[in-house]
């Protein structure tokens, strides 16, 4: 072998055990087989997306190609009707450029007025008139593969804008039926009244475009963000249906920016009104702006200022009686939906929490108000939060007694003659049924996603640790909620109030330092357990939910004065229980220095003892929370006498 060859020998071995030789692993690369299975992928995925895309396409490509045409395909000019010298009785303006012909020997210039309301028509008029009204119609390709090649960049862009991206979340399937609906509503509108005499003109095609009404309706529905994006689409569809005219574009997208705007904070029905009149008021004003920017007359104000108005009033009374068909047949979670069901706490399923489950119903609505404080120092939506919170703990209903809210008084926990096994899987299924009832009951998506997401995948750690008593290979996964981690911000701050409110009930002396040093401690636990890597909270923004939990619990918690001859009625038996058995309490001892005077001193003759808090690792529904914390108090001190005390160890258990 020459030494060449051995050289290639070496650095290329051959053989099975080539690649263990050089210690390298090679990888092949995905080819044509794996990227036609991620376009399979794609198309199962997404098939009812796509299917929405062509759709709309199509429809509006219509639009396009039956404005296109050469003469004005809405108002057909009877050339007959007319004779030279007689006065006009409407004005007839030119749409295209049309050259010179044998038959009629007169050039025409798009944008000229052939003839005048209130003018005596010419002869050259009068022909020109007919060449419009005889010449066949033609297509302009021309201007149909602009606007075709405008509508692929307008579908891009609605693409980007609504990608999880920039929305923050995947749009949903109805979110897009509706926003098409009314895109192809306003392109069609737009085309063809810019097709027509009297609103041929830039400033007066503003008095159709339904820019108002969309944008109310996917603001109240979707929410802000998604009326601001789909703002820029709409936009860019009324600047194709109106020949890439720049005044109907910045109309547009002024109403439609304000539009999303003014009604981001609308509670009531009635408020739609008035947010309709701010509409009109501000349509006014943006019109007249344009005209001074453009430096156009002030002819026709009579027309556009009134009709711009009267069109955003109008849209608000039609979102009005839109408004609760749509939010019934997409199922929304709306902000009006959403006062629905905080207002109404009469509803089948609460009312059962409150006669079944009172311990779980109360903890729902401490969890909806530390949630709905939470969010509000956020800025995330605070009545969404409080609704989910409410309705978060629905699927307890069935089998209440197993949950330790509601077994206050109880000696023997239900728990206690069931393996952990099957403790787990009654802890977990409350999750579960709790989605069931909730598409039942219609609840809004992102309620139920909510009531899905408020445990996450975390431990139940409590029979967990139970169980590896008994067998140290349990399996993780069988004692682990089945859930997925919080996706959104609301979900992530009903997590965190679902296990401070259920934690901070078993924490003695709940003195403000201690509950937020507690509140820190479970927050990290979260953290450390990874449920709060999707939900895109922020340091701060856990901070400000921090404070926001402290402030509501420090003033739930607050200490109260005790009253005059006020007694412990379990220490009052105890007494009671001492007497008659021929003792003396310790309590009522006279103190010999003083005479014989009956004084009040601690049960603990002692007064260096310790007294221990020990706050577990599990909450109220068994999961796994922060390393424990033990609180040592020590007393020493000749000051002891006036702290009162069992003089044992006191073990809480949450």
């Amino acid at each position: 072998m020459s030494e060449n060859e051995e050289k290639s020998a070496l650095a290329f071995p051959s053989g099975e055990n080539a690649g263990h030789e050089t210690g390298l692993q090679i990888e092949e690369k995905p080819g044509s087989n794996g990227v036609f299975k991620d376009f399979l992928e794609f198309l199962k995925r997404d098939w009812g997306r796509i299917l929405l895309g062509i759709a709309v396409f199509a429809a509006v490509s219509v639009v396009v190609y039956f404005s296109a045409n050469t003469t004005d395909s809405l108002s057909a000019y009877a050339a007959e009707e007319y004779e030279v010298g007689q006065c006009s009785d409407k004005t007839v303006i030119a749409t295209k450029t049309m050259k010179a012909t044998a038959a009629y020997p007169v050039e025409i210039e798009e944008g000229e007025k052939i003839i005048k309301k209130g003018f005596p028509i010419t002869e050259e008029g009068l022909l020109k008139l007919r060449k419009l009204s005889d010449v066949p119609v033609t297509i302009d390709y021309r201007t149909i593969g602009n606007s075709i090649f405008f509508l692929v960049l307008i579908g891009a862009l609605w693409i980007i804008l609504f990608s999880p991206v920039i929305l923050g979340r995947r749009v949903e399937m109805k979110e897009l039926v509706l926003e098409s609906l009314l895109f192809i509503m306003a392109f069609c509108i737009t085309a063809f009244a810019y097709k027509s005499l009297i609103f041929q003109s830039e400033y007066r095609i503003a008095v159709v475009i339904t820019s108002t009404l969309s944008v109310f309706l996917v603001a109240i529905l979707f929410g802000q963000l998604s009326a601001f994006l789909y703002t820029f689409v709409l936009a860019a569809g009324i600047f194709a249906a109106t020949n890439f005219q720049t005044v109907p574009f910045i109309f547009t997208l002024a109403t439609g920016l304000s539009a999303a705007r003014i009604v981001r904070k609308i509670s009531k029905r009635i408020d739609i009104v008035f947010a309709s009149i701010l509409q009109a008021f501000l349509s006014v004003v943006f019109m007249l702006v344009l005209k001074v920017i453009f430096n156009d007359d002030f002819k026709d104000c009579f027309l556009v200022l009134p009709g711009v108005a009267v069109n955003a009033f109008v849209s608000g009374i039609f979102v009005l009686g839109l408004l609760t068909p749509l939010e019934n047949l997409m199922n929304t979670a709306s902000v009006f939906r959403l006062m629905d069901l905080n207002s109404d706490t009469n509803t089948e399923v609460l009312q059962k929490m409150q006669i079944y489950a009172l311990g779980t119903y109360s903890h729902s609505t401490m969890v909806a108000q530390l949630a709905e404080a939470a969010c509000k120092k956020i800025g995330a939506n605070a009545l969404l939060a409080r609704v989910a919170s409410l309705y978060h703990d629905i699927g307890k209903i069935e089998q209440p007694e197993y949950f330790t809210e509601n077994q206050e008084g109880e000696t023997k926990h239900k728990h206690d003659s069931l393996s952990p096994a099957v403790s787990a899987s009654i802890i977990k299924s409350h999750v579960k049924k709790g989605v069931d009832i909730a598409k039942k009951l219609h609840l809004p998506r992102q309620v139920i996603d909510i009531i899905e997401e408020h445990h996450g995948n975390s431990l139940i750690a409590f029979f967990y640790a139970k169980a590896k008593e008994s067998d140290p290979n349990v399996s993780v996964e069988d004692f682990s909620y089945s859930g997925h981690p919080p996706v959104s911000r609301e979900s992530a701050v009903v997590m965190l109030a679902d296990t401070v409110e259920a934690a901070c009930r078993s924490l003695d002396s709940p003195t403000p330092e201690r509950i937020e040093k507690f509140i820190q401690t479970l927050i990290d636990g979260k953290i450390n357990g990874h449920q709060l890597d999707d939900c895109g909270l922020t340091f701060g923004e856990l901070t400000l939910i921090k404070n926001a939990f402290v402030q509501i619990l420090t003033g739930h918690y607050h200490s109260r004065i005790k009253y005059p001859n006020q007694k412990d009625p379990d220490e009052q038996k105890k007494i009671e229980d001492k007497r008659a058995g021929g003792e003396t309490p310790v309590s009522e001892k006279a103190d010999e220095s003083d005479g014989g005077k009956v004084e009040a001193t601690p049960d603990s003759e002692t007064s260096g003892e310790s007294i221990v808090i020990h706050e577990s690792d599990a909450d109220e529904n068994g999961e796994e929370e922060p390393e424990s914390e033990a609180i040592v108090i020590q007393d020493n001190s000749a000051e002891a006498e006036q702290d009162s005390g069992d003089g044992e160890e006191r073990k809480q258990e949450m």
